[in-house]
């Protein structure tokens, strides 16, 4: 039995669904394109950077969230997957994840970003695993909070070894483990498995795989 993880932003998508969720939310006037664009993209190259502070983020992207009925919401995504997310899925990367479906390789799309945003895109890859970072939420509503560990850097290693345990599974319980990401902040989790490969990799996570002899690939 063998493991395949995929990162989503960047990785599997050329793009970013997190920034892009709050750019569409701007461009069909939910949210105020001065009051939280500015915010957006200095969040964004905080990411890029290894600097961004998860839990301030979190608040910040999670709360408009909060302010509208999840039925609301649900249509926005139907109209960001239609208008935003299939352009940013290449016929690489669906290919990549069909050959480890293909082989019977458990696959899961572990990400940062929330699962309200990204569990639809899970489903358009045909993944049925997604460890992402969870919206708390209560009698179906969201609260703007977090519930969980945020599915962020050592984050996305405590909360895959709790999905293992949940399964009765260890990392020993795979004859093979492989992470493809994209980020510097998937450096944790890239050394845990038994093959890392960079792929569309920021400069940092590209020197450190050409150190290690990492594979580097891209999708695009």
């Amino acid at each position: 039995m063998n493991l395949a993880l995929f990162d989503l932003d960047n990785t599997l998508l050329n793009g970013d669904s997190d920034f892009e969720w709050s750019q569409f939310l701007i461009r069909i006037g939910v949210l105020d394109r001065e009051l939280f664009e500015a915010r957006n993209l200095a969040f964004y190259e905080h990411y890029k950077a290894g600097t961004l502070d998860i839990h301030e983020f979190l608040d910040f992207q999670l709360k408009p969230l909060s302010r509208h009925a999840r039925k609301t919401l649900d249509q926005w995504h139907q109209q960001f997957m239609r208008e935003q997310v299939t352009s940013m899925i290449t016929p690489a990367a669906r290919d990549l994840v069909k050959r480890h479906l293909a082989a019977g390789d458990i696959c899961i799309i572990i990400t940062a970003t929330n699962s309200f945003v990204t569990a639809p895109i899970a489903r358009e890859f045909g993944v049925e695993h997604l460890i992402a970072t969870e919206p708390e939420h209560k009698d179906g509503e969201f609260t703007g909070g977090v519930a969980d560990v945020p599915c962020f850097r050592e984050g996305k290693i405590t909360r895959l070894e709790s999905w293992m345990t949940q399964r009765g599974w260890n990392w020993d319980s795979f004859a093979d483990t492989t992470f493809y990401s994209d980020s510097l902040n998937d450096l944790p989790l890239l050394a845990k498995v038994k093959k890392p490969v960079a792929v569309n990799p920021d400069n940092t996570l590209r020197q450190h795989a050409e150190r290690h002899g990492w594979p580097v690939m891209s999708l695009r």
